[in-house]
């Protein structure tokens, strides 16, 4: 008999211990400063030195708003984005997207899995490739054999680690008064190299697989209390359940984005200074990095590393297992057992293994993220519009839809990762 998880109650969560007080939303934020994402946010810095920091500010109301109106509609409808997308809209769209984004989260496994084997190689020494297949064995078999309310405690704990970025940036030498201006007053440039970094930036911070997994989430979270509903069958808790969610959201979207800003700060106070503009890598930041700031900053950056990539893998191999299964009308639920959700556990076993099987095959990792940001630029406007659509839809949403604050900001972050996409193309 599978065990069932503490009831927190229906109408919001009581006072219980620091890191249970944060969801979803939380989770989804520290796992948007993934390995290939801090290689972004090291490159960035590296070569435009603060002249980026503002994007950060920038971006934070935009993904902050998708994040609350893809969390509302899985707690609102008891059903995940790739979910509602079957009940109320064509098929072929549905697959069409959902195939996307598959091909996206195993490309970008992949580069995490390779450079979080990478950093362990550096900090203990070793073989490369066999971190990279035991983190890929580690992660498979504890997203199958763990049930969801105890791994997502895990997953809090790994939060954590991104906090070795934030010291990082106060262990360096940073001239504030620079960092910070340039924070508050944007200094755009209209350079392609400057526009293709402002694109990648974007598609790093705003990816179609945090919507789907915190859309999921939050059903997990109704499924997994006895006395928590979706909002539609039990109107009364709708006040608390919106109220969490606006407040989880706030702070993992706020975290996530510090934690971009601190990379994106030590790359530009170290490597740009020193003329080390040419940054491919999360892992090539980090072993430049100790000559210049030392080896305190050397292996809190490489420790982020793997504590960050621990945590993404999970969340990108489960949201392609959400957006699969949904779109398939299979049984889904990192709480289920694995033999009452075959079908949903075998995807997330398949797109770990292929991805990490890439480092094996001797993929060029940066083409490889470079083409996972094309998809996912490709990817994020119809999700975006179909999120919008069924945001705004009482036959989705019933007396729930989205006010006018939320939908406006929506279609203006629509409108911007548009605007990307017809950017990034432009710049290939």
């Amino acid at each position: 008999m599978q065990e069932t998880p503490r009831d927190v109650g229906g109408d919001g969560p009581r006072k219980v211990g620091f890191l249970r007080r944060f969801g979803p939303g939380f989770i989804t934020g520290a796992s948007d400063d993934d390995p290939s994402g801090i290689g972004t946010y090291s490159q960035v810095g590296a070569q435009f030195g603060f002249s980026m920091l503002w994007t950060m500010l920038f971006s934070y109301p935009l993904m902050t708003t998708v994040q609350i109106i893809s969390a509302r509609i899985g707690r609102t409808t008891g059903r995940g984005i790739a979910g509602n997308m079957r009940r109320h809209y064509p098929r072929a769209l549905v697959y069409g997207i959902t195939g996307l984004l598959v091909i996206a989260n195993v490309i970008n496994i992949g580069a995490d899995i390779g450079a979080m084997g990478a950093a362990l190689q550096m900090l203990i020494g070793g073989p490369h490739l066999a971190y990279i297949g035991g983190i890929a064995l580690a992660s498979v078999v504890l997203q199958i054999f763990i049930p969801y309310h105890r791994y997502v405690g895990y997953l809090k704990w790994l939060t954590l680690s991104l906090f070795a970025y934030v010291v990082t940036a106060f262990v360096v030498n940073v001239p504030w008064t620079t960092a910070l201006k340039e924070t508050f007053v944007p200094s755009i440039r209209f350079a392609p190299e400057y526009l293709a970094a402002l694109i990648a930036v974007l598609g790093t911070t705003i990816s179609p697989y945090l919507f789907f997994w915190q859309a999921s989430q939050e059903v997990e979270e109704v499924e997994g209390h006895a006395r928590q509903h979706p909002v539609k069958q039990a109107p009364q808790q709708a006040p608390a359940q919106f109220a969490r969610i606006r407040l989880d959201t706030f702070l993992g979207m706020a975290f996530s984005n510090i934690v971009a800003w601190a990379i994106i700060l030590t790359a530009a106070a170290t490597l740009h200074a020193q003329g080390q503009t040419d940054i491919q890598t999360a892992e090539q930041a980090a072993k430049a990095l100790e000559p210049l700031a030392g080896h305190l900053a050397f292996v809190l950056f490489a420790l982020g590393i793997v504590g960050t990539g621990l945590l993404a893998i999970p969340v990108l191999a489960g949201s392609a297992a959400y957006g699969v299964g949904e779109a398939l009308e299979w049984r889904t639920g990192l709480e289920r057992a694995p033999s009452k959700a075959r079908g949903f556990y075998s995807v997330i076993a398949i797109a770990t293994v292929i991805g990490a099987t890439q480092n094996f095959l001797h993929i060029n990792p940066m083409k490889a993220l470079f083409w996972t940001a094309v998809i996912n630029g490709v990817v994020a406007v119809p999700v975006l519009v179909m999120m919008m659509l069924m945001a705004g839809n009482s036959a989705v949403m019933g007396q729930f839809t989205v006010g006018r604050r939320l939908k406006a900001f929506g279609w203006i972050t629509t409108a911007v990762m548009l605007a990307a996409a017809i950017g990034m193309f432009a710049s290939m």
